[in-house]
Order: structure tokens, then C-alpha cells, then sequence
């Protein structure tokens, strides 16, 4: 038995281990950039973008691990899909499988025989077959309507045996799929929040409609009001912000608690009769405000916020003010 490195010798193991594996993903990268694996992939995705039923994902071992990933990967961006165990296929679960669907078979070897039987499935009553393999000329592999053949690697287990580099592998090359079909169907940030109402993912999706003040909390003047009623507003409604109204409703500006402070700093030799009583919100607003749209998410919205160093802005609608964001909101929704 070899002896056991010491130790001290950890981070030079890890350092050994993460070069693998960039070694191998730069190995990937250049196999995907010339054909076969080009010309495989871009008929994958032509395949499963037109696909009218679901896409099966199976393996065994290691790479069923990887199947499970990539099914519910494909299934939150678009594109439906589950995973059935390669063996359990044989007692029942080919049953599931309709004639409008794909299977996506993981096997690195090529020749799993706990496979076999799916892919003669898939070959009686012609299911479409895309095969994920590092070795193309494999048994299984030569079945496949579609084989993405990944470069052999040398694995990070320093006895180039336990599964490890080719895994990862396997699941770049399966999330580049699924994204590049994300993008092909047109699946956006609202189709996201269908497929994830819940925890950070769902808060970040939600729509500002959903977390903005409205209606009477609304911290609005007119193009008349002075700064005292200005700073009334500012006072009345806390939130940092005050928005300036023309005639016709829609939002000429913003005032800040900063304006504010601003304004009497730089006027400290006026009375406080002519600062506050005699001088109105258009001399010391912002015109032409950085303002959001209603149906814009909120994880975009605080990155509009947080991007412009603004602490709030108004939601206009029709460059009316219909409502007011700021960024303690988004954050204590989840945005961030």
C-alpha cells in the first residue's frame, strides 16, 4: 500500500485536483468548437427545441447522478423533463415513455449494459436517442440517432478511476444544452418565476407591481409647492423621496432627502423665509429622473438602483407616477 501524503500536502492535492479539471473543460470547449461534437450538438438542440413531448434523461452510476441534475435543470428552463433510472427502466418504467418524447442517454463507457434494454426501446418504436458518451465508437453509442462524443479526460481521482472529470463533463456540456435551448424557445425572466414562485430564486423574480408603495402613500407635490411643503412630504411619508407633479399628473421630477440637505447648505445666506416659504420644488428637483417600469422584476430593479447609487425611485406608468420603490424594500423582499 502507498503511503499516505501528509497533511501539509493538502492544498497541493486540491491545487493537482482543480487542474484536472480545468484541463478537461478546456479539452470540452475545444472539442464543442469543431465538429463531430459541433454538428452533434446543433442537432441536439434542433431536436429537443421542435420536440412536442418530454425529454427523458437515464444513466446509471455516476452519470445517473448527473441525468437527475440535468432533468431538473431542463425542466426549470423550459424545456420539459425527468429522469428515469437506467436499470429500473427494465421492470416497468419504459412505460412512461411516449412516442412524441427524447431520450438523453448518459454513459461515459459507451457500452453500460444496465442500458441495453432502453435503448432497444427507443429503437422498436423509434423514440428519438441522443447518446452523451466519451467513447463514440462504443457498443450503445453506435445506436444513437444523435451521439455527443466528450474528449476522453483523465479523471481527477489520482488513479484516473473514480468518476470525476468526466462528470463535470457530462454536466457543462448538459447546462450548455439546456441554456442554449432556454434562449431558443425565448424562456425570460418572468418564465423563470412560473417555474420558481418560491424561496430567494421566486423573491428575486417578482414582479415590483407586487412590492411598490401605491396610491395615498405615494409621496407626490405639485410643481407649486414650496420647499417647506417639500420637506413636509419627505417627513409625512419616509421614504427618501418626493416626486414632482406638472399639471397634467405626469412626474417632472424627484426631490431627496440629499437635495434637501444640498439646497440649505449651499443657501445658507438666505432667510429662512425666502429657502423654505418663497422658493418652489422646480429649482432644486431632478428633472428627468431615473424612474422603472411597472412590469420589470425586482432583481432588476435593485440592480438599477444599486448600478445609479440611488437609494429610490418612482414607478411610472405612461410618465405618470403610479408607484415608489427603494432599495430597502427589494432587499427585504429577497431581491438581493
Amino acid at each position: 500500500m502507498a503511503e499516505a501524503p501528509d497533511i501539509s500536502e493538502v492544498g497541493a492535492l486540491i491545487d493537482t485536483a482543480l487542474e484536472t479539471n480545468v484541463d478537461g473543460l478546456t479539452a470540452l470547449r475545444a472539442a464543442a468548437s469543431t465538429d463531430p461534437l459541433r454538428r452533434a450538438l446543433r442537432d441536439a438542440a434542433a431536436l429537443l427545441n421542435d420536440l412536442k413531448g418530454r425529454l427523458v434523461i437515464t444513466g446509471v452510476g455516476k452519470s445517473g447522478h448527473i441525468g437527475r441534475k440535468l432533468a431538473a435543470t431542463f425542466a426549470s428552463t423550459g424545456t420539459p423533463s425527468y429522469f428515469i433510472h437506467g436499470a429500473e427502466a427494465s421492470h416497468g418504467d419504459l412505460g412512461v415513455i411516449q412516442p412524441d418524447d427524447a431520450v438523453l442517454m448518459l454513459t461515459w463507457s459507451g457500452a453500460t449494459q444496465e442500458l441495453s434494454d432502453l435503448v432497444a426501446y427507443t429503437r422498436r418504436f423509434d423514440v428519438p436517442l441522443i447518446m452523451m458518451t466519451g467513447n463514440g465508437d462504443g457498443k450503445l453509442a453506435k445506436t444513437a440517432d444523435i451521439c455527443l462524443t466528450l474528449p476522453k479526460v483523465r479523471e481527477a481521482c489520482p488513479h484516473n478511476l473514480a468518476p470525476t472529470t468526466s462528470t463535470l463533463l457530462q454536466l457543462a456540456i448538459g447546462d450548455a444544452l439546456a441554456v442554449t435551448l432556454l434562449q431558443l424557445k425565448g424562456f425570460s425572466e418572468s418564465s423563470f418565476y412560473k417555474f420558481h414562485p418560491g424561496g430567494k430564486l421566486g423573491a428575486a423574480l417578482t414582479g415590483i407591481r407586487d412590492i411598490m408603495v401605491t396610491e395615498d402613500a405615494l409621496p407626490l407635490v405639485n410643481d407649486d409647492t414650496s420647499i417647506d411643503g417639500v420637506v413636509d412630504m419627505l417627513t409625512a411619508k419616509s421614504l427618501g423621496i418626493v416626486g414632482v407633479c406638472a399639471a397634467d399628473g405626469t412626474l417632472a421630477g424627484v426631490i431627496t432627502d440629499g437635495d434637501i440637505r444640498r439646497y440649505l447648505g449651499s443657501n445658507s445666506d438666505l432667510s429662512m423665509r425666502v429657502a423654505m416659504h418663497e422658493t418652489f420644488a422646480p429649482a432644486i428637483m431632478t428633472k428627468d429622473p431615473i424612474t422603472l417600469s411597472p412590469d420589470i422584476l425586482s432583481a432588476r430593479a435593485l440592480n438599477t438602483l444599486q448600478t445609479r447609487r440611488i437609494s429610490a425611485a418612482f414607478v411610472v406608468e405612461d410618465q405618470r407616477p403610479i408607484g415608489v420603490v427603494t432599495t430597502l424594500m427589494l432587499l427585504q423582499a429577497g431581491a438581493g
